[in-house]
């Protein structure tokens, strides 16, 4: 779901980097202390999932798990995620660093969705079965339409695997939404109150 270093145009790494660093500054500054374990566990659990590879047509993709670590950590989810993408690219060459403001953007702010669907829950505007797979399914997507509309400013040689990524999304989507779905109703049955 993210981009490597050397496609986009330094305009864009500029922008991503403009948007993301306020934001991660922000929220690693108000960042409670009690609160850095849960928030380290999550990145781990990003960072780790990424690695689970499924196969999809002739490509694969590969985990995310971004709308879950959001149903946990609400705004943290995006320091969560900066940390494990900066850990991908600094350990392994994923995406990278001077790419890792656009990434974040990408993954990280749609991730915050998972816990509104679980507020909506809470607040009895959903039932569980379905406010828990959205939390899942629905960030995906939109760091897909992100994705898509970073290539699309980025040129012409990029159509063509626009629509090939949109369509390995929308099966991870379902994916993690099913998978978002057990995590979050395991979580609800042995420690609701770490969900926001």
């Amino acid at each position: 779901m993210h981009i490597s270093e050397g496609v986009l145009s330094s305009e864009i790494l500029i922008s991503g980097w403009a948007i993301s660093a306020p934001v991660v500054a922000y929220l690693a500054y108000r960042l409670k202390v009690e609160k850095i374990p849960q928030v380290a566990c999550m990145s781990a659990i990003f960072f780790i999932a990424s690695f689970i590879h499924l196969p999809v047509g002739a490509s694969s993709v590969h985990l995310i798990l971004g709308g879950l670590i959001g149903a946990v950590l609400g705004a943290d989810a995006i320091l969560a995620i900066f940390v494990g993408l900066m850990l991908q690219g600094v350990f392994f060459g994923f995406g990278g660093i001077t790419i890792l403001g656009v990434n974040t953007a990408i993954i990280g702010f749609p991730a915050v969705l998972g816990a509104v669907f679980v507020r909506a829950w809470k607040n009895a505007k959903m039932p569980a079965t379905t406010a828990f797979f959205l939390a899942g399914a629905v960030p995906i997507l939109i760091s897909t339409l992100l994705l898509d509309l970073i290539l699309f400013a980025s040129g012409k040689e990029f159509y063509t695997i626009i629509t090939l990524i949109s369509l390995e999304s929308a099966v991870l989507a379902v994916l993690e939404g099913i998978i978002a779905l057990f995590a979050l109703k395991f979580i609800v049955r042995v420690k609701k109150e770490i969900l926001l």
